[in-house]
This record gives structure tokens, C-alpha cells and sequence, in this order.
């Protein structure tokens, strides 16, 4: 067993960053409530509006376009619970969203996703001739980028083809952010959500980014806070680091070519160890840091255990819940075989990552097979 550790699963959450780690302990100082008008309240309400424009720069958003949220699973509830008479969305979104959306009542349209695992653009296209009287107050929501497979989705085609009639369109730009170069005004959409531990922010704290003109009811209630959008007393701490998080990946957006170089020899080395080794959405445009991969005959919690033992922590592409494994939505919308889904592995890397740590993922993949090749 080896004693390094390994981290390799940024998607799910990515090391806070030492520049957020420092705005929160100065931000921690700070006594005032930012809704304060005293000297105190006023210091306070400078952080949080100073976090504001690095999180509104990191996608090119006005700052008053961006609401704080304790995260992403709230922003993307926020839209979900807005009173649509339809929604249409892809099977492959996350699950705080694609679970709201699926339990909300009226009408929810599905379009489909190649083998590669990209959202077909053409039928939403299609959807849009529906006449209004079919869909009532119509909204699409697509992810920038899938959490599992790092496949880019084409959302704004899809934006151009839902706004030119009338439709509200909302991505979750989470795992895009600080990997993707973002403008919320080319990409066409009114609603955009992000969290802040994704890009090596604090957790609890994210953003609904909402276009300039575009309404939205109010999801939380109960005070004047955000503009009136959002109520509750502003988490000051959690927001500079998120700020702090921004600026730093808008920052590390250039070094995006030298974390694909990392996973592409990542994706050599296993395809070196295990040549059947499928990797999933290679074909497509994906995320420089993300790499998912199946090995015909194995399982995902199988390996997930052996690679922890050796100190390297990744995710398996099957959704887990209450300690058991099923087969990934995204997975079985791409049409891979549930054997094969079954033993999805993903890695995703980030700021932190060093070919030292691929080094070291490769040498425990490389003993893994090994013993098991033994002990056949």
C-alpha cells in the first residue's frame, strides 16, 4: 500500500485553493452583516461585491447579474421550480437538476444523446416548431459539460434555436466553469448556475447567473438580500472564497493545454496497461480534465476500493445511492452496455495536479491487474 495520496476526483470537488483559503480567513474578520448600513455592514458589503465581479468575470456576466446561492443544487432548483408549463431538458443532466425537473408537475420533454454522448441539437430545433397552445410557458435546460464523461454540449446552437421562439434557457455550467471559456451573452442563455467547489472554492455557497432582462420568481423568501432575489443573510466568507476561486481560474483558463497533456498520457498509460480499455466520449469535444473509462470484465466499486487502498481516490461512473451501485443515467442515454457501464471509472484533475500523481495512479493501476492477473 502506498502512503502518497493521490487526489484525482475534482469533479466531485476540488481542493480549496490557497487563495480562497486566505480571502475566507480575512473575510472572517469582518463582523458587519453585509445589509448593515453602519461602517461595519459597509466593510462587509465591499467583500461580497468585490467576489461578485470575480465570479461575474469568470463567465463573463455583468455583476449584478449574478446571485449568490449556497450552491448549485439550489440554483438549478431555483429554475426548476419556476411554474414551466414544459421543460425539456436531456437525460444525461445532473441530478439536482434532472430530479426537480422529473418531479415538478406539467409537461417534460427528453431529447436524445448520441454514443458520444452529446445532446442532439436537431431535436430541439424540432421541439421549437411545437405551436405555444402544445407547450404553454416553455423552458430547455442543458449542462455545459457532463460530470461523468466531460462531454461539451452544444448549448449555444441550442440557445439560438430556444430563445428565437420564446423559450427560457438555463445550463449548469458547473463543471464548465474555470475549464471553459464562458460569456454569458455569447452563449444566449438567461440563466446560468455554478458552485463554488468545483473550481477550488469553499462548499455551501454557488450562483444563479441571471441574464440582464430575464425574471425568474424568487425561490428563497424572507428578506431584501441580493437585490431582492435571494433572501438570507449573505455568507461573507464563503463568498470571498468563491470570489477568490474565480479570479484564480479565470487566471489558470491558459494553463487548460497542459492539463489535457496530463490526461491525455493519463489515457496512454492505462491504454498501456489495459489495452481494451474503452475510453467514453473521446470522439467528442470533453473537458481537458475529465476521463472516463470502462475495462470489459470489471467493476467500477471493485477497483474504486483496490486504487483507495493504494491512496488514489477517483469516482466510479455508476450513480451511487444508499450503498448501491447502478448503472449511470448518462451511461445508459449513451447506449453503452450496462456490463460495460458497470465498470466506468472517471478521473478528473485540476489546478493541483502534478504528472507525479499520473505517475503514481498509473504504478497502482499497473499492480491492480497485475494481482489479478496472478490470481486468475
Amino acid at each position: 500500500m502506498t502512503t502518497e495520496a493521490v487526489y484525482l476526483d475534482y469533479n466531485a470537488s476540488a481542493p480549496l485553493r490557497p487563495e480562497a483559503r486566505t480571502a475566507m480567513i480575512a473575510a472572517l474578520e469582518v463582523d458587519g452583516n453585509a445589509s448593515s448600513v453602519h461602517r461595519c455592514g459597509r466593510d462587509a458589503r465591499a467583500v461580497v461585491e468585490a467576489a461578485r465581479e470575480e465570479v461575474a468575470a469568470l463567465v463573463g456576466a455583468k455583476p449584478a447579474e449574478v446571485i449568490f446561492t449556497s450552491g448549485a443544487t439550489e440554483s438549478n432548483n431555483w429554475f426548476a421550480a419556476a411554474g414551466w408549463d414544459t421543460v425539456m431538458l436531456a437525460p444525461i443532466e445532473h441530478d439536482s437538476l434532472y430530479a426537480p425537473v422529473r418531479n415538478r408537475a406539467g409537461k417534460v420533454i427528453e431529447f436524445s444523446v448520441g454514443k458520444d454522448g452529446v445532446a442532439d441539437v436537431s431535436e430541439v430545433a424540432g421541439l421549437t416548431l411545437l405551436s405555444n397552445a402544445e407547450l404553454g410557458c416553455a423552458a430547455v435546460s442543458l449542462q455545459m459539460a457532463n460530470n461523468e464523461t466531460g462531454a461539451c454540449q452544444p448549448v449555444a446552437e441550442t440557445a439560438a434555436f430556444a430563445r428565437e421562439h420564446g423559450f427560457f434557457v438555463h445550463t449548469d455550467a458547473v463543471q464548465a466553469a474555470g475549464r471553459l471559456p464562458i460569456n454569458l451573452a455569447h452563449l444566449g442563455v438567461d440563466a446560468l448556475s455554478l458552485s463554488a467547489h468545483k473550481i477550488g472554492g469553499p462548499k455551501g455557497i454557488g450562483a444563479l447567473v441571471l441574464r440582464d432582462g430575464a425574471t425568474l420568481p424568487s425561490f428563497v423568501t424572507g428578506g431584501g438580500q441580493e437585490r431582492r432575489r435571494r433572501a438570507g443573510t449573505e455568507n461573507v466568507a464563503a463568498i470571498a472564497g468563491f470570489g477568490a476561486a474565480a479570479r484564480a481560474s479565470t487566471r489558470d483558463l491558459a494553463t487548460m493545454s497542459k492539463i489535457a497533456a496530463l490526461r491525455d498520457a493519463l489515457e496512454d498509460g492505462i491504454k498501456g496497461v489495459t489495452p481494451n480499455t474503452e475510453i467514453i466520449a473521446k470522439d467528442a469535444p470533453r473537458l481537458a480534465n475529465t476521463s472516463c473509462f470502462v475495462c470489459a470484465g470489471k467493476r467500477a466499486e471493485t477497483l474504486l476500493i483496490k486504487l483507495d487502498l493504494e491512496g488514489v481516490a477517483v469516482s466510479s461512473g455508476a450513480a451511487c445511492s444508499s450503498g448501491k451501485v447502478g448503472v449511470s443515467r448518462a451511461l445508459e442515454a449513451m447506449a453503452l452496455a450496462p456490463e460495460l457501464a458497470q465498470s466506468a471509472l472517471r478521473i478528473s484533475i485540476g489546478h493541483a495536479t502534478t504528472r507525479e500523481d499520473i505517475t503514481l495512479f498509473l504504478k497502482a493501476w499497473k499492480g491492480i491487474h497485475r494481482s489479478d492477473q496472478i490470481a486468475a
